[in-house]
């Protein structure tokens, strides 16, 4: 017999979970396709709902409900002794809580995050880091801790708060929740997992699938613009034409070519850090064949480490970073660290620069101002040991007198 029908459609994350908890209750409810990017609303819907949310429910004697908490909350008491909705009125209570938690809070930041990587909100770059920070932020503050100490976000069985929460998650894990997400919140990754493997879940969403690197934007292409028919050309002599014709504007050439070739190879040093030992091969070869005349050395630090959050974060900024010196490839070698831990941790490294200025090579980054550059003397011992320890990520960073341990980075090569 009808139990009624859930107007919503496939893949939504609210209106999953209503599904997966009607299965489990063995109601026999009706999804109706409605809403989606194709805004489909019929007028049966329409009468009962017109504020055009979803999910709905439309039960078989007309009683009516909106909004997901709701709704699963309803097919969940249909269940005799159901042990989803906990098993007192505290453990209800905090059921109530985390979901809506994650329908107000977790929800929405994911979305900001997600929907412009996909296309499917206009794109912002500052817009979508900002949703990344704030929805990492609230894992690493809320979930994380809490989930370390708890196999469950309520009691010690699954409750509608896990099946809700994972479910508003689920778009995290299709599109932005790769390897390094997954490593820097290990027990939200494993509740996580433990929740979208269960029967109830699967049963709507089928096997969970991780990704190794989160979506990235890709600017729609331009429609190319239509050919104009040419016009018939008059008659000329050769050499006439030829001398019509515009000079073709030279590629600009970096600056730091024109300093020419070094007698240190800077693709041989490369090879050596890549292949060799550090301390004991690679490190010694380089100070073998350094030359200051040519190169300088350089401490670079970025500046904004009170703005900085998680560390796998921070590590992302320099990717990016290097990403966007990559015009310089030919006269840069370096290493960036990121030390301390999430919500207080920094930036810095050590870098060889051909020439005796870091601007020229540097500048091809448009946020290159956002690091400080201070010359080394490989003559002063500290400074030379400096660079070894940047270079060999094997000791502390010590910041005014504190050690912080060297917990990511990248090589610039």
């Amino acid at each position: 017999m009808s139990f009624g029908k859930l107007y919503g459609f496939e893949g939504n994350p609210r209106t999953m979970p209503c599904l997966a908890v009607a299965k489990a209750a063995g109601l026999d409810v009706e999804l109706v396709h409605t809403g989606g990017p194709q805004k489909v609303f019929s007028e049966e819907y329409l009468a009962k709902f017109p504020h055009k949310k979803i999910p709905a429910f439309i039960g078989a004697d007309g009683f009516t409900l909106h909004e997901t908490i709701a709704i699963q909350l309803y097919f969940a008491s249909q269940i005799a002794e159901t042990t989803l909705l906990g098993s007192t009125k505290k453990e209800y209570a905090s059921i109530v809580k985390w979901m809506s938690f994650s329908n107000m809070e977790l929800g929405p930041k994911l979305s900001a995050w997600f929907r412009p990587l996909v296309g499917l909100d206009p794109y912002n770059k500052k817009g979508v880091e900002k949703a990344e920070a704030d929805y990492c932020q609230l894992v690493s503050t809320f979930l994380e801790p809490y989930l370390t100490e708890n196999t469950y976000l309520v009691g010690e069985r699954l409750t509608l708060a896990d099946i809700f929460s994972a479910s508003m998650a689920s778009r995290g894990v299709a599109n932005v929740f790769g390897t390094s997400f997954r490593s820097s919140f290990p027990a939200f990754s494993r509740w996580l997992d433990l929740v979208i493997n269960q029967d109830i879940y699967k049963s709507v969403y089928g096997e969970p699938k991780y990704i190794d690197e989160p979506v990235k934007y890709t600017p729609p292409k331009k429609e190319a613009a239509p050919k104009k028919e040419a016009a018939p050309k008059a008659a000329a002599p050769a050499a006439a034409a030829v001398e019509d014709e515009a000079p073709k504007e030279a590629k600009p050439k970096h600056p730091l070519e024109a300093l020419g070739k070094a007698t240190l190879p800077l693709d041989e040093w490369k090879r050596q850090y890549s292949n060799e030992d550090t301390r004991p091969v690679a490190l010694p070869w380089f100070w073998e064949h350094y030359n200051p005349e040519e190169y300088s050395l350089w401490k670079v630090k970025y500046k904004y480490d009170s703005e900085l959050t998680l560390t796998f974060m921070s590590n992302n900024l320099v990717g990016g970073f290097f990403n966007r010196l990559s015009a310089s490839t030919k006269y840069l070698f370096g290493c960036l660290v990121v030390f301390g831990e999430n919500n207080n941790n920094g930036i810095v490294g050590a870098f060889l620069v051909r020439g005796q200025d870091a601007v020229p090579a540097f500048d091809v980054a448009p946020d290159w101002e956002s690091y400080e550059f201070t010359k080394l003397d490989a003559a002063k011992p500290e400074d030379k040991e400096f660079v070894n320890d940047m270079w060999a990520w094997d000791k502390p960073y010590v910041v005014d007198g504190v050690s912080k341990e060297i917990v990511d980075g990248k090589v610039f090569k």
